[in-house]
């Protein structure tokens, strides 16, 4: 029993500070992706939108608006975690975790939980943000919250990975702007891969973004170009993945003993 409360108090401490690390500064982590957001429904929503017309029989400023949710927290799940916890190491408070008497398993889920709650709190954000553009209706509430948890908890353990075998700042800006960017951009967040050549469609189908986006549009406006049993396996496979090799990067202190 002691440990169980031990673990809970070590876990909800790691936790809370990762976030009031994000809230403290608000204007620099949630406020521009809002922004950010809202440039990207003025632009491609309505001006460009009104030339392109409707996409799967959709409003084309409606069937962005689930890519562009997801976009959103993918980012700041992802970047919660790499720098939070590549500033823990850079500031050798790490090693003070190291030899606490806290489970590695507690030590990674505060990291992680922090930077889902980061991720889901933009979300939220961008969320709200689209309503000032269109009317939006969610098809299956249930998917929709296991689609975006998920989705933020597989990025979040991506960004806790990069982080380990990070070794300078520099290095945890390589990941996303030379992988997640493409990925996303190419996800399927601003078309649908039918309009793509035969050929390019089964190519788009390795890029896990496009499962989760597709996922998320299905919970949302109840189409997508893939199927969703396959999308949510493979987040499951995602989650289960990253998960166990983090926890062995933490129990082996790779990248943290230097």
């Amino acid at each position: 029993m002691m440990y169980w409360r031990t673990s809970w108090i070590a876990f909800t401490t790691i936790l809370h500070k990762e976030i009031r690390r994000f809230t403290r500064i608000w204007p620099q982590t949630l406020l521009p992706p809002g922004i950010t957001m809202a440039l990207y429904f003025v632009i491609f929503g309505n001006l460009i939108g009104r030339r392109i017309g409707d996409m799967d029989g959709l409003p084309y400023i409606d069937f962005i608006v689930p890519g562009l949710i997801m976009m959103a927290v993918i980012t700041n799940s992802y970047s919660n975690v790499v720098s939070s916890f590549f500033s823990t190491k850079f500031q050798r408070s790490i090693e003070e975790l190291m030899v606490a008497p806290v489970s590695p398993h507690v030590i990674l889920l505060g990291y992680v939980f922090g930077g889902v709650a980061r991720g889901l709190a933009v979300g939220l954000i961008v969320t709200l943000m689209s309503l000032l553009f269109t009317r939006l209706q969610v098809d299956n509430i249930l998917l929709t919250v296991t689609v975006v948890f998920l989705t933020s908890l597989v990025f979040a353990l991506g960004g806790f990975i990069n982080a380990v075998f990070a070794r300078t700042f520099d290095d945890i800006a390589i990941i996303p702007t030379f992988v997640l960017t493409p990925l996303t951009y190419l996800g399927g967040v601003f078309y649908s891969i039918s309009m793509l050549p035969e050929f390019w469609q089964k190519v788009s189908l390795i890029n896990p973004i496009l499962h989760m986006v597709n996922a998320f549009r299905y919970g949302i406006l109840g189409v997508s170009d893939i199927g969703i049993g396959v999308a949510l396996t493979l987040m499951l496979i995602f989650t289960g993945l990253l998960y166990s090799i983090s926890y062995w990067l933490l129990v082996r202190g790779i990248g943290m003993r230097q």
